[in-house]
């Protein structure tokens, strides 16, 4: 039943919801990228599921976002229930049988999976400002940040190099403004607190080494199938701006690393974006245009992106011209909103004489979706209703046990899972920082070295009467003129005659009471 060179979707029915014929993805058009829409409950990951299966058969890698944990048991052998059964039975696939995956686990935080990191290099400073919801002063600051440690050889590896940067400009305004354009205080304190905050959300984990080098969910297993890497994103959730900009930095340095491949026979790599209305959600305009550009032109490095979200008006229009594969599972239609979602959905599809699309989405059930895919020459596929076919690995979450052994079995045991920090920003500021406080104190201790040995420094004395203390402060060497001889400056001769005249008028006082004492005894 299966054909070489397509991806089995699933079985399209008829009116009398007899089985029709089987609903296909060509393999060549994998790459040209697609959706996956449909209320909560309707079968999304199930869908998704069956097409990471069917890709990893045609030897494709696949990476795609765990949201509920349930697609880890991709990895595990599928059991026969009779539903299962039933509908292979329904849709005629005679070849169903049940296996399991080549399988690699990912976890930011390290605890489900591999830890998976990147540089604060690597994020840049548009997706940075994107994670910190940085206004457009501060993402110009960032940027100046970026350009500094580019020309002055500082590594930006993790959060506390970006903080010691940072803490560096504020110090360095006046001078950094001066080159780079004004910087303002409160814009580089706000993106300190920015820091304080996504450390308390957990970047911490995300930002350092090693880091995620993507040939390592571009593998292929031994026996040819392609490797699916499965990022566990329940915890991630938590915090769905880190999950978006996680997944929207993969996909960068996916269109940044890989070489211009054309139209392949079949795909480099899919990437399942899972929950993908986070990403467009509140996103700025520079943003967009950047998703925008990473999809339309990702293409031609051999990358498929399937975006999966409940609503087909999460994605913005010049996203969703470019998505050619569609499985569209229910819709509910009470709302206004909700309304306008189905009508959008149904005219995105070559209609079928058959039915009315806007009245199917709302009559499917769970498991049932309209596709339509790309055909012959690039075109759309008439919409058919279709059953998706059941899944060959396990449906439902792995056990701890399970996922651990797999882990420990994995290609990159091992790799990803300590940290490395080498010498960066952090260091280099705090070196620099050091030696400048070290030489001023040598500095400092040079120029009063002269007055503590100087014994004569400080002191005046009155004819006839010996030394006496003085609080004239202790002159510093005379400047040399051009003869060789010292010269006063201004400031010395001013205080060499104050001291003059206090000890002139000193010794006054002193004579006149001498002689008043001397008269008067001599009139006693």
């Amino acid at each position: 039943m299966v054909d070489a060179g397509k991806l089995l979707i699933g079985g399209s029915r008829k009116p009398d919801d007899s089985f029709k014929e089987a609903e296909y993805l060509e393999l060549k058009f994998g790459n040209r990228h697609g959706l996956i829409t449909g209320a909560t409950g309707t079968g999304k990951t199930v869908t998704l599921q069956v097409l990471a299966e069917e890709f990893s058969t045609a030897g494709v890698p696949v990476f795609c976002s765990d949201i509920k944990g349930d697609l880890s048991g991709i990895a595990a052998m599928g059991e026969s229930k009779d539903f299962l059964l039933k509908r292979a039975e329904q849709i005629q696939y005679t070849d169903y049988d049940f296996t399991k995956f080549p399988v690699m686990f990912w976890d930011l935080y390290g605890e489900k999976g591999h830890r998976v990191r990147a540089t604060i290099a690597e994020m840049g400073p548009l997706l940075l400002a994107r994670l910190m919801d940085a206004t457009e002063a501060q993402e110009g600051v960032l940027n100046i940040a970026f350009k500094i440690a580019d020309q002055g050889g500082l590594p930006l590896l993790d959060l506390k190099d970006l903080q010691a940067l940072l803490n560096y400009m504020g110090e360095h305004a006046s001078e950094i403004s001066t080159q780079f354009g004004f910087i303002s205080k409160a814009s580089v304190g706000s993106l300190q607190r920015g820091l304080l905050v996504l450390e308390q959300q957990g970047a911490v984990h995300f930002f350092g080494e090693p880091a995620l080098q993507i040939s390592d969910i571009m593998r292929v297993a031994p026996d040819g199938r392609g490797m699916i890497s499965v990022l566990a994103a329940d915890k991630l959730m938590m915090n769905p701006r880190l999950y978006a900009t996680f997944l929207l930095w993969m996909l960068s340095e996916l269109f940044e690393e890989l070489p211009e491949v054309g139209d392949p026979e079949k795909p480099k790599l899919v990437f399942f974006f899972d929950e993908a209305h986070l990403l467009f959600s509140e996103a700025p305009k520079v943003l967009l245009e950047r998703v925008e550009q990473v999809v339309r032109l990702i293409r031609s490095k051999g990358v498929g992106v399937y975006f999966v979200t409940q609503n087909p008006l999460d994605v913005p229009e010049t996203v969703l011209a470019q998505l050619g594969n569609r499985v569209q599972h229910a819709l509910r239609a009470y709302t206004p909103r909700e309304q306008k979602a189905v009508k959008t959905a149904a005219d995105t599809f070559r209609a079928n004489p058959d039915f009315k699309t806007d009245e199917a989405i709302t009559q499917l059930g769970t498991g049932e979706a309209l596709v339509s895919t790309l055909e012959g020459k690039g075109a759309p596929s008439m919409v058919e209703r279709t059953l998706i076919r059941p899944p060959s690995a396990r449906i439902g979450p792995l056990s701890e046990p399970e996922r651990s052994q797999i882990m420990n079995m994995s290609p990159v045991a091992g790799v990803y899972d300590r940290d490395l920090d080498r010498e960066s920003a952090f260091e280099i500021l705090a070196a620099r920082a050091k030696k400048a406080a070290d030489a001023e104190a040598a500095k400092r201790q040079v120029e009063e070295q002269p007055a503590e040995n100087d014994s004569a420094a400080g002191r005046w004395t009155l004819p006839g009467f010996g030394d006496a203390p003085s609080d004239e402060p202790a002159a510093k060497p005379a400047a040399k003129g051009r003869s060789g001889y010292q010269r006063e400056t201004v400031i010395e001769a001013a205080m060499k005659s104050a001291a003059r005249s206090v000890a002139t008028s000193v010794a006054n006082q002193i004579g006149r009471a001498l002689v008043r004492g001397i008269l008067g005894s001599l009139k006693r």
